[in-house]
């Protein structure tokens, strides 16, 4: 991929958003040092909160940036009717997250905010993805084998949880992974001429 000369940045510890970003051809570096307290607005519209985040790890970035980069920032959550489901502090929160889940249909919604000296843009997109009814023995056997800690609704969709519970997607896979990645080309894109 031609980014003329720019260098992006990625802000992120996911080694998901590492990997999907390579998948583009993109060379990039990884800086995830960041001010930024993430919390938000108990009225926020659920909808919008990634996008804020985003935004705000964007601008909580610890350093201006330097003319020729491009930083991008990301976050990710699963909304289950009203409830927003991070990421799981426990076990016994992980096995209450993945009984929510099952049976049901969830969305996902993932914002990318790509910020360069002079431009700022935060694109979101969104996600439905089913599961089917999980046994305790089923969630019980994924957290202890992909102890999924550190994803938001308790799991990954690219984990086993995926293979053998997942119904249904409509919409983006990766966007599911935590990076939509056709979403974040077009933006890089869009930079790149700038």
């Amino acid at each position: 991929m031609n980014l003329h000369g720019k260098k992006v940045i990625l802000a992120s510890n996911s080694p998901r958003r590492r990997e999907l970003l390579a998948g583009l051809n993109v060379e990039f570096t990884v800086d995830t040092r960041n001010n930024f307290e993430e919390s938000f607005p108990e009225d926020m519209p659920h909808g919008q909160v990634p996008a804020a985040m985003s935004l705000g790890k964007s601008r909580g970035f610890w350093r201006e940036l330097e003319k020729d980069e491009i930083l991008v920032t990301s976050d990710t959550m699963v909304l289950l009717d009203s409830l927003i489901m991070g990421k799981p502090h426990s076990r016994e929160e992980a096995v209450e997250m993945l009984r929510s889940l099952s049976g049901r249909t969830h969305e996902v919604i993932t914002a990318v905010t790509v910020r360069d000296r002079n431009h700022c843009e935060t694109v979101s997109d969104t996600t439905l993805v089913t599961f089917r009814e999980l046994t305790g023995d089923e969630i019980d056997y994924y957290i202890d084998t992909c102890k999924p800690y550190d994803k938001a609704g308790a799991y990954g969709i690219q984990e086993w949880i995926g293979y053998a519970a997942c119904t249904s997607i409509s919409g983006s896979f990766y966007n599911v992974m935590g990076f939509p990645v056709h979403k974040v080309y077009d933006e890089l894109i869009k930079f790149a001429g700038y």
